[in-house]
């Protein structure tokens, strides 16, 4: 009887040693395949970095306040099949000097941002492929200002008189409603503006006035603007966030800055917001049209892939990315506004604007003659 039950107590000892063998052998299997299946992962993870390196590159040379959303970014460079590089080389004034000096040796294959105020010496540089981009006859002819197309418009905006409805309304004062109403007594000491020599939107507040009192009448109107206490500063930053009433401690409740600005007040603020908090004077010539435009730059190495890219930047998908990147109106009519932008983004139906050519001729003169009588 003993020998029986040592035989079965063998038996089963053997019997649990092949499962234990077979348990473990059917585990280090499994190992063996999630090993393999990492491996297969990291491969591909490697291959698709590799082609990722390998994709052609496209540079967009740019202004500083570019911006553009990552998803898009991604969508396009699997539409295009191409990486896109964005290159931000300082403000547009800046940038467009480094392109222009770097010409013979290009930085970049594509250059966004030269505005109507500098779409003469861009023009000048020689330094544009002629090209029709997609999408081109779905913009209003009267932003297209090169009839060769070596510069197209991408965008555009009004540079205005922003206000801070609150701060009127407390004060029971009547808002302005066109330039004539700053150089008013009642209007004294609420204005700031930026210096035109180092801002854009300065500048285009500068050429607004110009358009409005003409070359011979508008240093005499600044100097009145002077005399009522007017605040000059560096910047737009330094101004609306600064100085503005509607956006700091300032004590300005009137600021040079964009008719799209309520939008973004909307936008960005911490509440829900069912009205702006800053209006607009956008009539009787107090609103000067910037124009953005962007083009092939001469000597790409990548000339149909450049092509193909400026078909995406007037795309809708693109324009429909702008007014909530940048806060400007997209120069594709067909592209659909953000309801925010429907709502508070204004826009002048007459604006002010100076040819081009004339802006480069008297740029520096203008510039001069403002800095002589106002800052000094």
């Amino acid at each position: 009887m003993k020998i029986k039950i040592d035989k079965m107590i063998k038996s089963t000892i053997v019997l649990l040693s092949l499962c234990i063998a077979m348990i473990s052998l059917f585990a280090c299997s499994n190992q063996a395949q999630d090993q393999t299946r990492k491996q297969d992962q990291t491969q591909k993870q490697a291959t698709a970095i590799d082609k990722s390196v390998a994709m052609p590159v496209i540079t967009i040379m740019t202004h500083d306040s570019f911006s553009v959303s990552k998803e898009l970014i991604v969508k396009s460079q699997v539409k295009l099949g191409v990486k896109i590089v964005i290159l931000k080389s300082g403000d547009a004034g800046e940038a467009l000097n480094k392109a222009i000096l770097s010409k013979n040796n290009p930085l970049a294959d594509i250059f966004y941002g030269v505005d109507n105020t500098f779409l003469s010496r861009a023009l000048k540089a020689d330094m544009f492929v002629p090209y029709a981009p997609e999408n081109i006859d779905s913009v209003d002819n009267a932003l297209k200002l090169d009839s060769e197309n070596r510069l197209n418009p991408v965008d555009y905006g009004d540079v205005c008189l922003n206000y801070d409805i609150k701060w009127f309304k407390a004060n029971d004062k009547d808002v302005p409603t066109m330039l004539e109403d700053l150089i008013k007594p009642g209007y004294k000491d609420l204005l700031v503006v930026q210096n035109p020599a180092t801002s854009s939107p300065g500048m285009a507040f500068l050429l607004a006035t110009i358009s409005r009192f003409g070359q011979d009448g508008y240093i005499d109107y600044w100097k009145k603007l002077k005399a009522n206490g007017l605040l000059v500063t560096n910047g737009w930053k330094e101004a609306y966030w600064g100085k503005f009433t509607a956006a700091s401690e300032g004590n300005r409740p009137i600021v040079v800055s964009y008719a799209s600005s309520p939008s973004a007040e909307v936008f960005y603020s911490e509440t829900k917001l069912t009205q702006a908090p800053t209006g607009v004077v956008i009539e009787n010539g107090s609103a000067f049209r910037q124009i953005e435009f962007a083009g092939i730059l001469k000597g790409t190495k990548n000339l149909s892939l450049a092509k193909k890219t400026m078909d995406f930047i007037l795309s809708k998908d693109f324009q429909e990315d702008i007014p909530l990147q940048m806060f400007v109106f997209p120069a594709n009519q067909t592209a659909q506004l953000p309801e925010v932008f429907e709502k508070y983004a204004k826009i002048t139906t007459v604006p002010a604007l100076i040819d081009p050519q004339l802006i480069d001729t008297k740029r520096d003169i203008w510039i001069r003659e403002w800095t002589e009588n106002i800052l000094q």
